[in-house]
């Protein structure tokens, strides 16, 4: 066994995941602060020249939660002759369809119902789905996710900017029983990074609880797409040179997952979901793309092999073992995936489990990343979506 080189392979993965999850944040940062600046909203427009809106929503057996909903997109503070909300169900087998088409009867106009008998993936629904809109605006959004009463008008006003091809809002985590926010500390750390990253005019995708487009700059993204809502307005941006703007401003709120065994598939699926999108989307490292190809490939494509680094990092450490400073570091690593472990058996709420479980949380996100990827290359995960049980 070469030492020397078992020790690059060593350092080089422990370099990888650091620099992914810990370097990547601090160098975005300060690059923000000195070469980016933050985009000023728009000032507000006159109610009449507020563009159109569409508000879409691709349903799937939503009927526990759709009621609230239509609600709640009835609430928002917009020209009710300027927003529609279209709930695109894909082959839903429950009352979602009959309790939509009460609101339809209800709300003529305001409500619209596209009933897809044949269960098809929500990437074909909105290549379906989009060229039957015709309002400037489309604002995508999931049935389980509530808008602030502002957050329409926050998004579109960043439209009279005819650069802005897409507008991206801020999601907040609602605990499923207490109705408490549970943003947590990872949380935090990634909405950090977009607003860095949109200083730099370098946002990566959006937030598939609340985005917006132009309806003009939709480009239709292949059917079996797993992650839409990274993919669909990157496209876009590739194709059209548009800005994707992210507006703290417009928030919704969504319940967190009650079951962690969802929670994991649903991850599981977004990490065969990326590796799907490295293959369509690899222009964006092109040195032409500018700080988008750094945060691309630093916030994203990096993360996205960490798998592959702790896995080498504690292979490399186990063959290494015969050296002092490695057994300490081995234990070291040992230590840690025992805290990750506790931290899952741990109850939630006190200070130190919250502690604890940011390696659990780190872990178990790696670990979903490895399993989507076998999935991608295996062919084994489909581009349906499965509803998250809430």
């Amino acid at each position: 066994m070469d030492i020397q080189f078992m020790e690059w392979v060593f350092w080089g993965a422990f370099a990888g995941v650091f620099f992914a999850y810990m370097g990547f944040p601090v160098v975005i940062l300060v690059c923000s602060r000195i070469f980016g600046h933050r985009p000023t909203p728009p000032p507000s427009q006159p109610r009449e020249q507020l563009p159109t809106v569409t508000i879409l929503i691709s349903a799937l057996n939503e009927e526990s939660i759709i009621r609230e909903r239509l609600e709640n997109v009835l609430s928002v503070d917009y020209p009710a002759d300027k927003l529609e909300t279209v709930i695109a169900s894909d082959g839903s087998t429950d009352g979602t369809c009959m309790i939509v088409h009460r609101y339809v009867e209800t709300y003529p106009g305001r409500i619209r119902l596209l009933d897809y008998k044949d269960r098809r993936g929500k990437a074909t629904v909105l290549n379906t789905t989009l060229p039957l809109l015709r309002s400037e605006i489309v604002i995508f959004s999931d049935a389980n996710t509530m808008f602030d009463s502002r957050s329409v008008l926050n998004l579109t006003r960043w439209f009279q900017d005819p650069t802005v091809g897409a507008v991206c809002g801020k999601l907040h985590l609602q605990d499923a029983h207490s109705g408490k926010n549970v943003d947590g500390l990872y949380w935090r750390y990634e909405n950090v990074l977009k607003d860095c990253e949109g200083r730099l005019g370098a946002l990566l995708g959006a937030n598939g609880a609340i985005y917006a487009l132009r309806r003009t700059a939709f480009v239709p993204i292949p059917g079996d797409t797993i992650i839409d809502d990274f993919v669909i307005p990157l496209l876009s941006k590739l194709r059209f040179k548009h800005q994707i703007v992210y507006d703290s401003e417009a928030v919704a709120t969504e319940e967190t997952a009650p079951d962690i065994e969802d929670e994991f598939r649903r991850r599981c699926r977004i990490g065969a979901g990326n590796f799907q999108t490295l293959a369509r989307l690899w222009p964006l490292l092109l040195p032409a793309q500018g700080w988008t190809s750094f945060t691309f490939f630093s916030h994203k494509v990096l993360r996205w092999f960490c798998p592959g680094f702790l896995v080498l990092a504690l292979a490399g450490n186990i063959l290494l073992a015969a050296q002092p400073v490695y057994q300490w570091l081995l234990l070291g690593q040992a230590v840690f995936y025992l805290v990750a472990y506790l931290g899952h058996r741990l109850s939630k709420g006190t200070v130190l489990s919250r502690i604890v479980r940011l390696s659990t949380m780190f872990v178990a996100m790696n670990l979903a990343l490895a399993v989507g990827f076998w999935r991608w290359v295996s062919g084994q995960q489909r581009g349906l979506w499965q509803r998250t049980a809430r």
